[in-house]
């Protein structure tokens, strides 16, 4: 779920009011273009970008593998791109909605490019396909005060795989990490790191040239990107993670550099925006802080995060950040917790 941010298009600026339409593509910069996937679920496009090779194109990002979208790819192929292959592909991070046609592109001879964290844990998901929730899963969203009824019904419904919409990854791929020096497009690009909604996600930043920088979801304009606290780590701390990372992007960061974002427009202002994007974060802890002034299990946590009901297909996303504040809240001496009786944490500011 995506947090609200009120100040998250505050001091930016964005050189196209509009986005391209499906199967179309504008271009941002000499040889660089950008065009839109569409998602089945409220945020309900991703933003992929094409960048000129002398033997075809690099892609950055894939929308998720679907027959619409590989028709979409098809009427991009031959239209903007000319008819040209996808020789290469770079995946920022992990996520079904950037990764999910990897597979099907590598299979027709594009090169991978990943950071390791990011393409281990892409693979892995998609061979771990589950049909109930395991037990691990019912055990956390129960410690962390998931709503009854919600987890009764969870417990017996076949759960998101990645699977279900991520083309499965042959093995092999070139790693990418943070310091190293790339060539795409005809640019030359520096690799630093994000954290928080995703491990290792890559951001690359144009040295020279127009000043692009390739964010992915850490850098989205208007809206912060999801930091889940999840049972495939339940000790981590996302959030920790993410507001380390808004830190150390700032050295590379200016105000007329072009963000080119996982999701939304492209914008300028990033210095701006890293500081909103921590910010957002540090008050919802502040928020949630104060709410546990009397004791609370997760699931009563949702008002001081969100600021607006969550229902639904939220409810899942909501939760599982609501649990990554707390647990960062508690890690860092802000909140106790104690057990109860039925095995649910009891959360309480320190």
């Amino acid at each position: 779920m995506n947090a609200p941010l009120a100040d998250g298009y505050a001091g930016l600026r964005f050189p196209w009011e509009a986005p391209p339409a499906e199967g179309e593509a504008i271009e941002v910069a000499d040889g660089v273009l950008w065009a839109r996937l569409p998602l089945p679920m409220a945020l309900d496009h991703v933003n992929v970008y094409f960048l000129r090779e002398p033997d075809g194109w690099t892609m950055v990002d894939t929308g998720f593998d679907s027959r619409r979208t590989r028709a979409i790819i098809e009427t991009l192929r031959q239209g903007p791109l000319g008819g040209g292959p996808i020789t290469r592909l770079l995946v920022t991070h992990h996520h079904p909605d950037h990764v999910g046609l990897a597979g099907w592109l590598q299979s027709e001879g594009a090169e991978l490019l990943m950071t390791r964290t990011a393409w281990l844990m892409a693979r892995m998901l998609t061979l771990d396909e589950q049909t109930v929730p395991p037990p691990e899963t019912l055990d956390f969203c129960r410690r962390y005060g998931m709503d009854p009824e919600v987890l009764e019904t969870r417990s017996r419904e076949r759960p998101f795989n990645f699977a279900d919409i991520v083309a499965r990854l042959p093995l092999g791929y070139t790693r990418i990490a943070r310091g190293d020096r790339l060539s795409l497009g005809g640019r030359d690009w520096l690799v630093e790191q994000g954290d928080g909604h995703a491990p290792e996600h890559a951001v690359l930043f144009e040295q020279g040239g127009d000043g692009l920088v390739i964010g992915g979801d850490q850098l989205l304009p208007g809206i912060s990107p999801n930091l889940g606290l999840y049972p495939t780590e339940p000790g981590g701390d996302p959030v920790g993670a993410w507001l380390r990372a808004c830190s150390d992007l700032v050295p590379w960061a200016d105000d007329d550099q072009l963000v080119l974002p996982g999701h939304k427009t492209p914008y300028r202002g990033l210095p701006t925006r890293l500081r909103s994007l921590e910010a957002n974060h540090v008050a919802a802890l502040d928020r949630l802080h104060r709410h546990l002034s009397e004791p609370r299990i997760g699931g009563e946590c949702f008002a001081p995060l969100f600021k607006r009901p969550v229902t639904g297909d939220t409810y899942g996303l909501a939760f599982f950040e609501t649990a990554a504040h707390l647990n960062h809240l508690w890690l860092t001496g802000r909140a106790t917790r104690e057990e109860r009786s039925d095995g649910v944490w009891l959360w309480r500011a320190a």
